[in-house]
């Protein structure tokens, strides 16, 4: 048995991303389960079979072989031209439809259409996204006007979330993406952003006078999806 086949079996049958971590611990937990079975019959005097030795050859499993056998996989799959991949988020591996899949998997779903965000709404989001954590007043002084709509927006949405208390007078609330954010653009983390960390590096306006109430009439802009956000290829969930 294959460790690769043995990672396929347990991210199918995972709801939630595995870490390349935890998959080894749950390889070598089957191995030292099925060793404790073999002694306590070695100690009641049965006779019983040796592991086989790909079995045992597992109990030396760790997150690098793991990741290499999820790179086996993927080449497989390719090779093949299986509508799937295996591909890394933020919480672990996940296996998702290809790209060029989801015009057909989307037929399950006729009664949803593509969320859709005002353009002051993602210059928000792209504001928290490369500064987080990131007070209220830090971002309206970037964008010069009010946000308070924008942002509830963007927290009623799940991209976005409260992070905790800045250690600043009056302790404003800090900012921050979600996991649901790093998913909708297919990245692992923020230095997966177009020049993230050129852009982290510039200085931003401090808060000074209170910002400008936002104007009305925003143009709709479509969310964008996680190839053109991240560079990266996207993946539907499978």
């Amino acid at each position: 048995m294959q460790l690769s086949a043995i990672v396929e079996a347990l991210l199918i049958a995972s709801q939630n991303p595995l870490p390349s971590e935890e998959i080894a611990k749950l390889v070598r937990a089957r191995v030292a389960e099925a060793e404790d079975v073999r002694a306590r019959e070695s100690e009641e005097g049965k006779d019983g079979a040796p592991l086989p030795a790909w079995l045992l050859d597992l109990a030396a499993t760790s997150s690098e072989r793991v990741t290499a056998a999820i790179a086996d996989l993927n080449q497989s799959y390719l090779d093949h031209q299986r509508a799937f991949t295996i591909i890394e988020r933020p919480k672990g591996w996940k296996l998702f439809t290809r790209l060029e899949y989801g015009e057909f998997v989307r037929q399950l779903f006729p009664g949803r259409k593509p969320e859709r965000m005002s353009g002051p709404a993602m210059e928000t989001l792209a504001i928290i996204a490369y500064r987080q954590p990131i007070t209220k007043a830090a971002i309206e002084a970037v964008r010069g006007v009010a946000c308070d709509g924008m942002v509830q927006k963007l927290l009623d949405r799940d991209l976005i979330r409260i992070g905790g208390r800045a250690e600043l007078p009056g302790r404003p609330l800090l900012y921050e993406t979600t996991d649901l954010f790093f998913e909708h653009f297919g990245i692992r983390s923020i230095d997966d952003l177009p020049n993230a960390s050129e852009l982290r590096k510039v200085k931003l306006p401090e808060p000074t006078e209170p910002p400008a109430p936002a104007a009305d009439g925003e143009q709709q802009l479509a969310l964008g999806t996680p190839a053109a956000a991240a560079g990266d290829e996207a993946a539907s969930d499978s």
